[in-house]
């Protein structure tokens, strides 16, 4: 009797660990009409969003996916996803040559193989898991093409340990050389993940042009990036407001979901909270975790829950100009700032404003940046769509932020850039 029941035993824990592996199990396979990624056997088209936070706000607008850039926190970030029914695609952060990582040392390349390797040993039967991302933007101001040997070690390794969940890549946008390249040295890869901003209109073609013949994705995508943004006559790049971000990501998304045959989905980026270039550039929130119109942009798309939607500020004036027309000011001067903000639900709303140096700690490629810390200024007066404020004292460039809250921790946000003479 006792055999008896350990025979049981084994063979429920016997099936319980099969249905496990099989729940989990992602796969590409090649269609009549392209290319589809199926998890548990079925369809799944990414929704997904780049970050580890507010993955309950992600659940409700239909998003399904989450991405990282590295296995910090790992196995929290992985759990907390499965409870909200959320997969996640897990970075691995590989070293980049600018940040110093030595792509002709063997000793450095094969303890870096070795710790990816552990990684995938402890988390490649988590149920939430997706996929592999091997690398983010190593080809970012990069000489050594050695590393792209090392992407392959590292999804070979993959391969050989864990078939069950495909590989991919990710680069800084897209050109032929580091299509060919990866190509070439990098046989193991499945997928290729793409980071783009004003570029979306045109990578579907981009990819085909350049000979990619395996599926991709949208691994970041948002407003357009600094880098490619209009510029002041003192060289600041000038940043939508949260109006535009959601308008353009609008625009975005139709040519993400356009490309049936080869893109497997995307990321939107950021989902969270980050300062680049400025505290509100990429974050479809806010530090104080407030969710921006972007959010529904997405969530239309997604055909999520109904939900309470942010403010609109439809427009943000200095002295009744443009932020593009690079407004120069008299220090201590009375300067007017006036806005135009709607709200579809008619919330009470509350504001903020925030002065700021322009940052001069600006970075590439999404390296740490920190935020420049406010300044105080003098109110003149501060009236229904008008502040009046005096000019700061001390020359130079400065920006000034507006925050409009709802009472349901939705935001709209702009910033002006201006030059104190």
């Amino acid at each position: 009797m006792r055999f008896k029941i350990l025979f049981i035993a084994l063979f429920i824990s016997s099936f319980c660990f099969s249905q496990q592996v099989i729940s989990q199990k992602t796969e590409i396979i090649k269609t009549n009409n392209g290319f589809q990624l199926l998890r548990n056997g079925k369809p799944y088209y990414v929704k997904g969003a780049g970050g580890t936070e507010y993955l309950d706000v992600l659940k409700s607008i239909g998003g399904n996916s989450i991405r990282t850039w590295s296995t910090g926190d790992a196995k929290k970030v992985l759990d907390n996803a499965y409870a909200n029914g959320i997969s996640v695609c897990l970075g691995f952060w590989v070293g980049h040559e600018r940040h110093g990582f030595n792509y002709n040392d063997e000793y450095a390349i094969l303890a870096q193989l070795k710790a990816f390797e552990q990684d995938v040993i402890k988390y490649k039967d988590h149920p939430a898991l997706l996929m592999w991302a091997i690398g983010n933007e190593v080809d970012l101001f990069y000489k050594n093409f050695r590393v792209w040997n090392a992407v392959e070690d590292i999804a070979k390794m993959i391969k050989e340990l864990d078939p069950n969940h495909p590989t991919m890549t990710v680069t800084a946008g897209i050109d032929p050389a580091e299509v060919f390249m990866i190509k070439k040295y990098c046989p193991s890869i499945d997928i290729l993940g793409i980071n783009t901003y004003g570029g979306i209109k045109n990578l579907s073609n981009e990819v085909r042009m350049y000979g990619w013949k395996k599926p991709y994705m949208v691994t970041e995508w948002g407003p357009y990036g600094h880098w490619e943004s209009p510029m002041t006559s003192w060289g600041v790049a000038i940043e939508a407001t949260s109006k535009e971000k959601a308008n353009f990501r609008d625009i975005a998304y139709k040519y993400i979901r356009e490309d049936k045959e080869l893109c497997l989905g995307s990321y939107a980026f950021l989902w969270g909270y980050k300062q680049e270039q400025t505290p509100t550039w990429y974050g479809l929130f806010t530090k104080q975790k407030n969710a921006t119109q972007s959010i529904d942009v997405l969530n239309a798309y997604w055909e999520g829950e109904s939900r309470n939607t942010a403010p609109i500020l439809n427009s943000f004036l200095l002295n009744n100009f443009d932020k593009k027309e690079s407004v120069k000011l008299k220090r201590g001067k009375n300067s007017t700032f006036t806005y135009s903000v709607t709200d579809s639900e008619n919330d009470s709303l509350t504001y903020e404003f925030q002065l700021m140096p322009e940052s001069r700690d600006k970075k590439a490629g999404g390296d740490f940046e920190k935020t420049p810390e406010p300044i105080s200024f003098t109110v003149v007066e501060n009236l229904n769509d008008k502040l009046i404020i005096k000019a700061p004292l001390k020359s130079g460039p400065y920006r000034f932020f507006i925050y409009v809250r709802d009472s349901n921790k939705n935001v709209a946000t702009a910033n002006f850039p201006f030059y104190v003479k």
